[in-house]
């Protein structure tokens, strides 16, 4: 974080400074506890010029949010080769690596923050959550869901964002425990979604074809016998 001594920047330049500083803030703070006279300090200029680039906190806050939300939906982008499990688990590591570090701010940007319920809030929620739902398609190799696919993968979207939240009020359960058990938690909702309809029991079985003896999907398996009756 830049404190301290004035720097004669552009006009872009220092928005991006500022929304830099204020990012770093949220991230580390709920934004309804961070002032303007902080942003400002932080980057090492007056408060009247923070008011000249952006016309209050809310804006500047949007704007880190937007950054942040960027961010956050660039964590479900992985190359597309190699079993869906071990994917998936790299995808998880990049979305809490997002959450560890931006707890506050994570949590103001899925629950709102100071600007509830606004547009443009709501709208970078759903630009993650739809960002999300894209790659998981991609690495499904499906471009058409099915009703049933449809539903499992916003589920699991869904389920991802509420766990972390959950999560990180406390951090009772290992980071790495999370991870796997979320990427079982989609196999399971797979699996009860195969159970019912014969399109989503050929992917399943495509994707478990695929998978190695050591992948997650195959732990998965592996627990859920050591439960059944003998």
């Amino acid at each position: 974080m830049t404190t301290g001594v004035r720097r004669r920047l552009g006009v872009e330049e220092r928005r991006r400074q500022l929304i830099e500083v204020a990012l770093e803030l949220f991230s580390n703070r709920s934004p309804d506890e961070v002032s303007i006279d902080e942003i400002a300090a932080a980057a090492g200029i007056s408060r009247p010029l923070v008011y000249h680039y952006f016309p209050g906190k809310l804006s500047l806050y949007e704007a880190a949010l937007q950054r942040a939300a960027q961010d956050l939906a660039e964590r479900f982008e992985e190359p597309q080769d190699g079993p869906l499990g071990a994917r998936l688990l790299r995808v998880m590591s990049r979305f809490f690596d997002f959450v560890d570090e931006h707890g506050p701010g994570f949590s103001a940007l899925m629950r709102g923050g100071p600007a509830v319920g606004s547009s443009t809030t709501n709208a970078l929620i759903d630009s993650v959550r739809q960002a999300a739902y894209v790659q998981i398609l991609a690495h499904l190799q499906v471009t058409r869901p099915s009703p049933r696919l449809d539903l499992v993968v916003r589920s699991w979207v869904s389920l991802a964002e509420s766990t972390a939240l959950i999560w990180l009020d406390g951090r009772r359960i290992p980071r790495e425990e999370l991870e796997r058990q979320l990427v079982h938690d989609f196999a399971a909702l797979a699996a009860v979604s195969a159970a019912y309809d014969e399109e989503m029991a050929a992917l399943l079985r495509r994707i478990l074809a695929a998978e190695p003896a050591d992948g997650p999907f195959t732990d998965l398996v592996e627990r859920l016998a050591l439960l059944a009756p003998v």
